[in-house]
């Protein structure tokens, strides 16, 4: 389709049979009845302090704490098995070694003095282990 020239388009009207005011000359208005009244409006005021709410949130919930725990020693578990197959295969794998370090890392949250001198031992045995392939983590 070839456009030839510029013509304005009239405006779109109305039907041609049909008036804009009824016959009995009633205009349309909409039954509002009464309208409640809006009382003044005051300040919102915080419910709480911003440090009650923070409180909250540090507190950790025992059971969550639990599993959680539960999850790091059945990993640390694990990762302990997975060496000593290595050791007896008579190769030892840097990246479990890396692994259990990082292992170590977490479970330092423990409050509990024997489990911690467990984990010392356990900590001392890795960095032996990677002092022998040559790395030397930092303390």
């Amino acid at each position: 389709m070839r456009i030839e020239g510029y013509s304005r388009t009239a405006g779109v009207g109305g039907k041609a049979g049909a008036s804009r005011s009824s016959a009995s000359g009633a205009v349309f208005q909409p039954d509002m009845g009464e309208m409640p009244r809006v009382a003044n409006a005051r300040a919102i005021s915080p419910t709480a302090g911003i440090d009650a709410i923070l409180a909250l949130q540090a507190i950790e919930d025992p059971v969550l704490k639990r599993r959680k725990t539960v999850r790091r020693g059945r990993a640390l578990l694990d990762t302990l098995e997975a060496i000593k197959a290595d050791l007896l295969l008579g190769r030892v794998g840097e990246s479990r070694l890396n692994h259990l370090m990082a292992l170590i890392g977490q479970a330092r949250e423990q409050c509990d003095p024997e489990l911690d001198a467990l984990i010392d031992d356990i900590e001392l045995r890795a960095r032996v282990e990677l002092a022998k392939l040559g790395q030397y983590p930092a303390f």
